[in-house]
């Protein structure tokens, strides 16, 4: 068994483009290899990772505290302290977490760590392609890179 504290481990910032939120490896801090976990903070008026789903990893969300808004394939869904919620690995477990309230909102995300994964963009129009570590993995891949949707070849070149 191994434990950490959540107050020994890092944050580590993102802000990138329509996605900004603090978030804490837990899983990585104990070595885990078969089931990931991160506490998010999102601070208020800010939105997590773009809407996506994987295609070989279940997700499951937790809220520790404050409120937020689910993008899911269904629509929108209310969020507050207490609130479980799975996304499974296909275009139903799609999702996107806003935080709408003037508080921050914190969570926990835990998802199986299955490779090979692809994880799917739809509104950025891309797929992310993980071989060897999964997304959130920190092994070395031996396939990895982000594509258009649209973009195709043949299997024969011509």
């Amino acid at each position: 068994m191994h434990k950490v504290n959540e107050s020994a481990v890092d944050w580590k910032e993102y802000d990138r483009e329509q996605a900004r939120f603090r978030r804490k490896e837990l899983s990585n801090a104990v070595g885990a290899a078969d089931l990931g976990c991160s506490l998010y903070e999102l601070p208020p008026g800010e939105r997590s990772w773009p809407y996506h789903y994987h295609t070989a990893n279940e997700e499951a969300l937790y809220v520790l505290s404050g409120t937020g808004l689910l993008r899911t394939a269904d629509g929108e869904r209310e969020l507050e302290a207490g609130d479980f919620a799975t996304f499974p690995a296909d275009e139903r477990g799609g999702h996107r977490i806003v935080n709408d309230s003037e508080e921050p909102l914190r969570y926990l995300l835990v998802s199986t760590m299955n490779e090979p994964d692809v994880t799917v963009y739809p509104e950025m129009n891309k797929f992310g392609v993980f071989v060897g570590a999964p997304p959130g993995g920190r092994d070395e891949r031996s396939l990895h890179g982000y594509y258009r949707l649209d973009d195709g070849v043949g299997y024969w070149e011509e």
